[in-house]
């Protein structure tokens, strides 16, 4: 296929209104990007403005740029960048000019996915003083195209263009989530969950948004609605994913953990993720030195995950479990606090561990609602409730 019979096949997809056809011919993975006879147009703007009208011309003259700048020798892939740049900014124009209408949408996600992978590419090719501005920038034209979607509010709903909302957000969140600024991420969360489409988006989309939600409602310590998106993604997410169901497992774990619902080794073997099992263990045994040492053991896999310090608030729990044998075995619910820092030191190896440490840990404990009572400084005795003083650890 040479150039002409290239923007032929463009043109004719075009007129019928076929966005899935239109954007597989302006997608970087798409075979045609192995055609030499499309390589060779660093200026191809004459012949494409001979065959396609603007905007749809601007975005396949930007298109073969790219491919030219991808398979020169050697690769340019900033030139490749700036020129895919160029390309979204003509997808915004082609937003704003066809108005109440929404067929193309396809064609805005293939450029945003390009443009998101080509700065990646820039990232790790280009050495910037600043790591992470290209992606950035990246993120600025994705927004252009988001802010259109979003003020589309004259078109019917079968043909608006917020319909396209969903699948920039999640392509926003993978840039913000790798230059670490998830707090650009709440507008975001909080233009979908006002959104009246939120149910009609696709159940892909969907289960993307909610791991992403997910996690920052994990890293803001909401760990309630973390447990509502993530199981709505690990619950939806189709068995023959097992490679993202488990990427979702490794932040739904220590959610369900921390809010007290400790996971079964064979749902955790299923997807090889037993370091929590070894967690689990520590943690139901409320044994504070084998925490210690599972945390250890598998340090790089947690700091990997982005979940060690998370992983690390889960030893309240190992706390908890061993106050709670404590209580079992003296049988009171007036505790002296001196048999919590035997404990302590006797299960952690810290003989130096001091009451106004211990008196710390109660304090915690009975702050985030894992002991019910209060301490009496003047007796230095913990006074538990009578009723269900320890809430319960469940098993799921």
């Amino acid at each position: 296929m040479n150039l002409f019979h290239y923007l032929n096949s463009v043109q004719r997809v075009w007129n019928a209104g076929e966005g899935v056809a239109v954007a597989r011919l302006l997608s970087l993975a798409d075979h045609h990007v192995n055609n030499p006879s499309l390589h060779v147009h660093e200026h191809p703007e004459t012949a494409v403005y001979r065959q396609l009208d603007a905007p749809l011309g601007e975005v396949v003259a930007c298109h073969l740029k790219v491919l030219h700048h991808l398979t020169a020798e050697p690769r340019n892939y900033a030139e490749a960048y700036r020129q895919q740049t160029n390309c979204i900014q003509a997808v915004v124009k082609m937003l704003q000019v066809l108005k109440d209408e929404n067929w193309f949408l396809p064609v805005m996600y293939t450029v945003a996915i390009d443009l998101r992978r080509l700065a990646a590419k820039c990232e790790e090719q280009i050495k910037t003083s600043k790591p992470g501005e290209i992606l950035e920038k990246a993120a600025e034209c994705l927004m252009g195209c988001f802010r259109v979607c979003a003020a589309d509010n004259r078109a019917s709903d079968a043909d608006t263009k917020r319909l396209g909302m969903l699948n920039l957000v999640n392509q926003l969140f993978k840039v913000y989530f790798r230059i670490n600024k998830l707090n650009l991420c709440k507008p975001l969360i909080r233009a979908i969950e006002s959104s009246n489409f939120k149910e009609s988006f696709s159940l892909a989309q969907r289960i993307t948004y909610k791991y992403f939600a997910g996690r920052k409602a994990m890293f803001d310590s909401d760990y309630r609605n973390a447990d509502e998106y993530l199981s709505f993604a690990f619950e939806n997410c189709p068995r023959r994913f097992a490679r993202n169901k488990r990427l979702i497992l490794i932040y739904l774990v220590p959610v369900k953990m921390l809010l007290g619902y400790m996971p079964r080794k064979e749902v955790l073997q299923r997807y090889n993720v037993l370091q929590f099992h070894d967690l689990t263990v520590a943690l139901k045994e409320g044994n504070v030195r084998r925490f210690d040492e599972v945390i250890q053991q598998h340090e790089s896999f947690f700091i990997n995950a982005g979940i060690y310090l998370i992983v690390e608030k889960l030893k309240i729990l190992a706390y908890r479990n061993l106050f709670k044998k404590v209580y079992l075995i003296l049988q009171t619910h007036q505790i002296d606090l001196n048999a919590f820092l035997t404990a302590l030191q006797w299960t952690s190896g810290e003989e130096d561990l001091t009451m106004d440490e211990t008196h710390c840990i109660v304090a915690n404990l009975i702050y985030e609602g894992r002991i019910k009572g209060y301490i009496s400084h003047q007796h230095n005795k913990l006074v538990v409730s009578k009723q269900n003083p320890f809430p319960n650890v469940i098993v799921s």
